[in-house]
């Protein structure tokens, strides 16, 4: 598959590096990236990483915007400001600097999330917090829908 899943945790070494999982190293390779674009997410304390063709769709939005407008501005400090690059090693390590601890409150271990097009970075525990808050959303939504189908439709 030619997407970003699965999750996992990996510990964070003495250097400051962190290993990104074997399948999304992989996927990075196989799209030829050396380095990766991440962005800090709007609601969540994480980053949502991907290559360069990341930043490019966030860019092809904001060329859609009126640049006279605040919008624009907001949206390109946003993209700008709050994006970075990491570079992957030869051994497919990222370097977690002091401001990706900041804004994520990452310690000893990097949480990965799967994202399809992307990847997240998560502190762990923040990571199966807001995995459990997601699944107890999709189980509502799923009872929701259930009670407003007529009887014998299946779900």
């Amino acid at each position: 598959m030619d997407r970003f899943l699965s999750s996992s945790v990996n510990r964070i070494d003495a250097k400051g590096r962190v290993s990104v999982p074997g399948p999304f190293r992989n996927l990075a390779a196989k799209r030829g990236y050396q380095d990766l674009y991440a962005l800090r997410a709007l609601e969540e304390p994480a980053l949502n990483v991907g290559g360069p063709d990341l930043l490019d769709l966030y860019e092809r939005q904001l060329a859609m915007q009126d640049p006279f407008l605040q919008q624009a501005d907001d949206m390109s400090a946003y993209l700008h400001g709050d994006g970075m690059f990491l570079r992957l090693d030869a051994d497919g390590r990222i370097t977690i600097s002091e401001q990706i601890r900041e804004f994520t409150g990452l310690t000893t271990e990097v949480g990965f999330l799967g994202r399809g097009q992307f990847f997240q970075i998560w502190e762990p525990g923040a990571m199966s917090r807001y995995m459990a808050q997601v699944r107890a959303r999709m189980l509502a939504l799923r009872q929701a829908t259930a009670q407003r189908r007529p009887q014998g439709t299946p779900e």
